[in-house]
């Protein structure tokens, strides 16, 4: 091999590399004839990443090509009928130095051999995917896993397919776009408790419009907890938790009224907050209200309804009369002090993953993009959004 001879004469280098490089060879004198041509050629070093890699062999074939970056990990390709021309098929990275290293014969069998580098250079436009849930958490049984991208997706069939979602135990995981920034992931039902799951990212280089590529390559963890899912029946101001198949608690609640009803649908819980100001003005409601410190909160959608406890409400309200401006309220202390109200015991047994379902509200159901709440889509719909 070539490598043997790094210190070797340049003379000698033309001889091995078999007329690569315009070297006189022919019948007779034993230099084969050979011709190599890389592309990029040698020493290149702002290659587009996006055009690949290609080999030919003039008077004779390839017999091996080898693409190869500097932590070892090879490019795949594949040989054209007759085995003149190589072609990659793996994606090139960004900002990355390749060697490439071939092998060919002549009609007569005699060898020819070629070793180059190029480096591909870097984008001037890149996107990442922002992902939920976090890498290591622990996640409740509704947890889809949503991505939003840094910039609108055109070429949304090369981003999905380097986006997997894998289970163990296994299931099928199928995408869904809501628009060309957000794609999220889950299965037919709910996950099983358990489950652990990997989302592996392999956006580096792929192209998500035109000029705009990915920069991520890397791999996230999470697990299901157990299974908890609460369904709220307005109509009789109850909320009933199902814990892994069986009923651990039930809580008198109130909700939206008349004129503020809440959404109906299952909803995912996507944050928690001990406590947190909510103002009326932030949902476009004017002044009606702005209370600083509403306990045990925990986020529903995305326009901002919550489950969450409330200290300003009279007692015989919980059960009774929907009064909210559309959240769902437990009864509760000021302060969130007090761990034995039925607000703090529902936050204390929840995790972001959990599924609220709230029946009979007298509101039509909540849009499945707003919030983690894809679980309002029928199966089939759910499959029509993937872009594979």
């Amino acid at each position: 091999m070539l490598a043997g001879f790094a210190a070797a004469p340049a003379a000698l280098v033309a001889a091995c590399t078999g007329g690569s490089d315009g070297s006189p060879g022919g019948p007779g004198s034993g230099i084969s004839t050979v011709r190599i041509t890389v592309t990029p050629s040698d020493g290149t070093r702002n290659a587009d990443f996006g055009e690949g890699v290609t080999v030919t062999a003039a008077h004779g074939r390839l017999t091996s090509v080898q693409v190869t970056d500097d932590d070892g990990s090879q490019v795949a390709g594949a040989f054209s009928a007759g085995s003149t021309r190589w072609t990659s098929t793996g994606a090139l990275g960004l900002s990355t130095r390749y060697s490439v290293a071939v092998g060919a014969v002549d009609g007569l069998m005699l060898p020819a051999e070629s070793n180059t580098t190029f480096t591909t250079r870097a984008p001037d436009h890149t996107f990442v995917g922002f992902f939920t849930p976090e890498h290591g958490s622990t996640s409740g049984v509704g947890m889809p896993v949503s991505i939003n991208f840094t910039t609108g997706i055109t070429h949304r069939r090369a981003v999905q397919r380097a986006v997997t979602v894998v289970a163990d135990p296994p299931v099928e995981v199928v995408g869904h776009w809501f628009d060309d920034t957000r794609l999220d992931f889950r299965p037919e039902h709910y996950w099983v408790p358990g489950t652990r799951i990997t989302l592996r990212l392999r956006l580096k280089g792929v192209a998500g419009a035109k000029g705009v590529y990915g920069v991520q390559s890397k791999d996230v963890h999470f697990t299901i907890g157990r299974s908890q899912v609460s369904v709220v029946d307005l109509a009789t101001g109850q909320m009933t938790v199902n814990r892994d198949g069986r009923t651990t608690e039930t809580y008198a609640v109130t909700g939206g009224a008349p004129d503020h009803t809440s959404w109906a649908g299952r909803m995912v819980i996507s944050e928690q907050f001990l406590q947190t100001r909510m103002s009326s003005r932030t949902v476009g409601l004017g002044g009606e209200y702005d209370i600083a410190d509403v306990p045990h909160a925990q986020r529903l959608t995305t326009s901002g309804t919550f489950i969450h406890g409330n200290y300003w409400s009279p007692p015989p309200v919980f059960g009774r009369d929907n009064v909210s401006h559309g959240c769902i309220g437990l009864q509760d202390s000021e302060g969130a002090a007090d761990p034995t109200t039925p607000a703090a015991r529902f936050y204390q047994s929840s995790m972001v993953g959990d599924v609220v379902e709230v029946l009979n509200s007298g509101d039509r159901t909540v849009a499945p993009d707003n919030g983690l709440n894809g679980w309002n889509l029928t199966w089939a719909e759910w499959r029509a959004g993937s872009a594979l």
